[in-house]
C-alpha cells in the first residue's frame, strides 16, 4: 500500500503516490468522528472542504519524480 509497483518491477517509495490514500483516509475519518460524535457535524462542514482544498493544493504544487 505505501509503495508504487512499476511494469519494469521496480519500486517507487515517493510521497505523492501515497497522497490520495491519506486524502481518502482522512476524508473518512472526519466523518466517522462527526458521527460518533467526537466532531459536531458543524465541525465536519468545515473540515471536510479544508481537507479538499489543502489536498488540491498540496497536488499543484507537488513536482513529478523521476519515477513518473
Amino acid at each position: 500500500m505505501s509503495t508504487s509497483s512499476h511494469q519494469d518491477g521496480t519500486v517507487c517509495n515517493c510521497s505523492h503516490h501515497k497522497f490520495m490514500p491519506i486524502l481518502v483516509v482522512a476524508f473518512g475519518a472526519v466523518f466517522l468522528l462527526g458521527y460518533l460524535d467526537v466532531f459536531s457535524m458543524g465541525t465536519v462542514n468545515i473540515i471536510w472542504p479544508i481537507i479538499v482544498i489543502v489536498g488540491g493544493l498540496t497536488k499543484l504544487m507537488e513536482s513529478k519524480c523521476r519515477c513518473c
